[in-house]
């Protein structure tokens, strides 16, 4: 009883506040039926709005999942594909909007992707789908989707994503390096004047955390004399095939 009452004061904060971050419907009642306790551990406070680290990745705040949700526009019945899976949380309101079958995720490390089944089938949703992969790559033997939710940056749509986008789908993915914004791609035409975000970069394979910073990739070799890539984060985004 704590955790429903806990959960409906989040969500209709989320509703209600200046911010006005969700619709009632069908986003708001989504995040009023999944259980994010069951995603985020007691010493986080599940129903409070704020965001951490976890398994090596960044656990969105309840109102940047909703509000990405809310760019998404789900409906039921469609496929979906989301790069960087996280914790699951993101994945579980979707599967209450589309059906738990039609969720796809993806994410570049092993154990946020045990972590994130492990959360799912706890909370009810072990038909949602979570896969380790390269998130620039996508899921093409699944493709295509009716919607796609990138939860990491990069300077553009990589060129998989856009090719695994369904003809009347929507992406949604946050562009930019140092200020990004989060953008739609729809049938073709990009759209960048959404709000303002901050989310770590997309990382391709060898990049993950936990490889050391020289050796990354046999890319990042090749490159490295020409392009003095020094830095640990950021120039990752330059490497992605964009199309």
């Amino acid at each position: 009883m704590e955790y429903a009452v806990a959960r409906d004061g989040m969500v209709d904060s989320l509703e209600h506040d200046l911010r006005g971050v969700v619709e009632p419907d069908p986003v708001g009642t989504a995040m009023r039926a999944v259980p994010r306790h069951e995603f985020v551990d007691a010493d986080h406070r599940a129903y409070t709005d704020r965001s951490f680290e976890a398994y090596g990745t960044r656990v969105l705040a309840p109102s940047t999942a909703g509000a990405l949700v809310q760019a998404l526009a789900p409906n039921p019945g469609d496929d979906v594909l989301i790069v960087g899976v996280g914790v699951g949380y993101t994945a579980a309101v979707l599967a209450e909007i589309v059906g738990p079958e039609h969720v796809h995720a993806v994410d570049i490390a092993r154990r946020v992707v045990w972590a994130a089944r492990d959360n799912l089938r706890r909370a009810g949703y072990a038909e949602a789908l979570v896969d380790r992969r390269d998130g620039a790559r996508g899921l093409p033997e699944y493709a295509p989707f009716d919607r796609i939710l990138v939860e990491a940056a990069a300077l553009d749509v990589p060129a998989a994503l856009r090719e695994q986008l369904a003809p009347d789908g929507r992406l949604v993915m946050p562009l930019g390096a140092g200020d990004q914004r989060l953008a739609t791609v729809e049938a073709g035409d990009e759209v960048r004047d959404g709000q303002v975000v901050s989310f770590a970069p997309l990382l391709v394979e060898g990049e993950q955390d936990g490889v050391p910073a020289r050796n990354r990739t046999a890319r990042e070799d090749r490159e490295h004399a020409r392009r003095h890539a020094e830095r640990r984060r950021g120039w990752e985004l330059d490497w992605i095939d964009w199309g």
